[in-house]
């Protein structure tokens, strides 16, 4: 939290010099007189100065937060100012919907040179939001070997393991004395970010082991690494999936791991902070998932723009509350002798979608956890269904008491009583079922589960309700 605030602190002087420049420009604009043009021509260099200094003081990081939070006319003000180490930097550090907006806007002999000062790995991060003819040129100025890396690295699927890692490994032969490895390891201009161990490889540069620096320095100088280092080494395959690699840095705390190819030779590296990224824009994806939205998103986009990318959902939302409303018109003649029914029919659809919504939360969360398998599939199914048993007889048996006193009508309590068992019972499965479904179609359980299910509630809701109603109160 403290550096949330010291960062918009940071920020705040920024953000006055651009509301200041926007009052006094248009300020000056209105002033008569044929002095205006040099008025508004000094105004905004002024501040263009000033912006500049601000700018210089604050690191990569900041500047594209900065960028993140402003709209677009001001976004591309501030992308100009920046210096092409800044704004190269900063590419990395952009949400999707910057990127698309600065590469879109950027005037293609800029990007070529902003995109010239990364190295291989760190363009295979953007790469996706490249235009083609670009990237082309840019992989021309590359050397041979980052030029392979990159074309190999951007042959993977976006979220294994092969499109995370960097080329950056520490590395060490298995035959030399541990002096030979802390001399060689003195060479390096620098140690690579995130380093808590060598990998030693054989001459074949297959990995056979690996060991601490902490290890590496307390052995004796004569020793060979390859009778002291630890051979059960977690490894991972390009073609891994990131989620499992990234379930696997939690479960035995890495700071790193090595990246092999099939016959084990050591081809990169997989760092924690590159797994915290995927994690964090994972859970980007899915939230904004769960609301019929895409990381490309954006509060602060054109309003035509943000209409369109919630057409699709909102006409689903539309297409399944239409379809919904038709069981309550198989009953409309049940509703005019009963009007009661109308005013309790919403609540059994709403208690019902809510105890759907937490049962598919926790699926999701234990599918992206890989925690379900057909082993305790019917476990977690016969809990779930428990769990909504209960809850539908002690909150069915207040409502339906609170609507028997309402409406002087007892059979009308112990029909909603009924009626939110039932739907509770469907809604367990529906929360089990529907993100299990849409997974094994291989798309992402989060995206679609709260529509369906919505859809799966209200229906059942309302025609549970009405129909134990017509059957027996009217």
């Amino acid at each position: 939290m403290a550096r949330s605030d010291n960062l918009q602190d940071t920020l705040e002087p920024i953000f006055a010099l651009l509301q200041k420049q926007e009052l006094v420009e248009s300020l000056a604009h209105r002033q008569a007189g044929s002095a205006n043009p040099l008025v508004e021509q000094l105004v905004h260099r002024q501040h263009e100065a000033e912006l500049s200094r601000k700018l210089h003081s604050l690191n990569a990081a900041d500047i594209a937060h900065l960028l993140d939070m402003l709209p677009h006319k001001k976004r591309l003000f501030i992308w100009g100012l920046a210096s092409d180490q800044q704004a190269s930097d900063c590419l990395l550090e952009l949400s999707e919907n910057s990127l698309l907006h600065l590469f879109a806007e950027t005037p293609a002999e800029r990007l070529k040179n902003l995109l010239g000062h990364l190295e291989a790995d760190e363009l295979a991060v953007i790469a996706d939001f490249v235009p083609e003819d670009l990237l082309a040129a840019v992989k021309a100025g590359l050397e041979s070997g980052e030029r392979d890396w990159l074309e190999t690295t951007l042959n993977y699927d976006e979220e294994s393991v092969g499109s995370l890692m960097s080329r950056d490994s520490l590395v060490v032969y298995s035959a030399w004395s541990v002096d030979q490895a802390i001399d060689a390891i003195r060479q390096l201009e620098e140690l690579p970010e995130q380093t808590d161990q060598v990998f030693i490889v054989n001459e074949q540069r297959v990995l056979v082991g690996a060991l601490p620096l902490t290890a590496l320095l307390r052995h004796r100088g004569q020793e060979q690494l390859k009778s002291i280092m630890n051979t059960q080494v977690v490894r991972f395959l390009p073609s891994t999936q990131g989620q499992e690699a990234a379930l696997a840095f939690e479960r035995y705390d890495l700071i790193c791991a090595p990246v092999v190819d099939e016959r084990g030779r050591i081809i990169g590296r997989l760092t924690v902070e590159t797994i915290m990224d995927f994690v964090r824009e994972k859970n980007e994806h899915m939230e904004l998932a769960k609301q019929g939205l895409t990381a490309r998103a954006d509060l602060l986009d054109p309003i035509w723009r943000g209409a369109k990318t919630r057409w699709l959902w909102l006409a689903i939302n539309l297409i399944t509350a239409f379809c919904a409303t038709r069981f309550i018109a198989l009953f409309s003649s049940s509703i005019e002798s009963l009007v009661a029914l109308a005013t309790l029919m919403p609540i059994v659809a709403s208690i019902g979608g809510n105890a759907g919504q937490q049962t598919a939360a926790l699926m999701v969360r234990s599918l992206g956890l890989d925690q379900i398998h057909k082993h305790n599939l019917p476990l977690a199914l016969g809990k779930e269904v428990a769990v909504s048993l209960i809850n539908g007889l002690i909150w069915g048996s207040l409502l339906g008491a609170l609507a028997a006193t309402i409406y002087h009508n007892i059979g009308l309590g112990l029909v909603l009583l009924a009626a939110i068992c039932l739907n509770l019972f469907i809604a367990a499965i529906a929360g089990i079922f529907t993100p299990l479904l849409i997974n094994n179609l291989g798309r992402d359980p989060a995206m679609g589960t709260s529509v369906i299910l919505t859809f799966i509630t209200d229906s059942m809701g309302f025609f549970i309700f009405l129909g134990l109603a017509t059957l027996y109160l009217i």
